[in-house]
């Protein structure tokens, strides 16, 4: 019978997952432990090591997971139109919105990068200069196209994605402000940054 009540392999990696982000996202990485992890999760400590190598590797799968979609994401914002203006402001929109909805694991993915594996922080830096380019390629069609204005696109690029990413450090759910708000007023923000209309939605 206690048998039957198991978690499946699958659910069990995912609950212990969740337990990672909420208990990186309370004590930081270093200072969480395996038992904390597999007691948010419910599961004894030895059971851990049933699903994952290793606390880092928890670290790593859920970092590759949030980049991987965020990636997802930026290149469906920016491949929804031809116009540049109204890439930018797409892209913008939802990446703004995606760290606000997601604030708690954005935060554990983009504060606790350095505890990564040399391997592993390799990859989720590869993942995440893909995003940049995706960003500074918008930007940069937009320049040449005198309908963007930047001295250095690149640099905006990264300024924009920093403005997004840091949204995930101080939202919360009771911020007085929605995600859709947030994301407004961001959009509004990188428009102005790059010298675009800013058309009322």
């Amino acid at each position: 019978m206690n048998a039957a009540r198991q978690p499946s392999p699958a659910a069990a990696r995912e609950r212990l997952l969740e337990a990672a982000v909420a208990a990186f996202a309370v004590r930081g990485f270093h200072g969480t432990t395996t038992r904390d992890i597999a007691a948010a999760a419910g599961m004894s400590p030895a059971a851990l090591y049933v699903h994952h190598r290793s606390k880092e590797e928890l670290l790593h799968l859920i970092s590759r997971d949030g980049h991987l979609r965020t990636l997802a994401l930026v290149e469906a914002a920016a491949g929804d139109h031809d116009d540049p203006v109204a890439q930018l402001t797409r892209l913008i929109e939802e990446f703004v919105r995606h760290h606000a909805l997601t604030h708690t694991t954005a935060r554990v993915i983009n504060y606790e990068m350095a505890a990564l594996g040399p391997e592993h922080l390799a990859e989720i830096m590869d993942l995440r200069r893909r995003i940049d380019a995706v960003v500074r390629d918008v930007i940069e069609r937009g320049v040449a196209g005198g309908v963007l204005s930047t001295t250095d696109p690149a640099m905006t690029a990264t300024a924009l994605l920093s403005l997004g990413i840091d949204v995930a450090r101080w939202y919360r759910d009771d911020a007085g402000w929605s995600p859709d708000e947030v994301a407004a007023h961001y959009r509004d923000l990188a428009l102005r940054m790059v010298g675009a209309p800013v058309v009322e939605q």
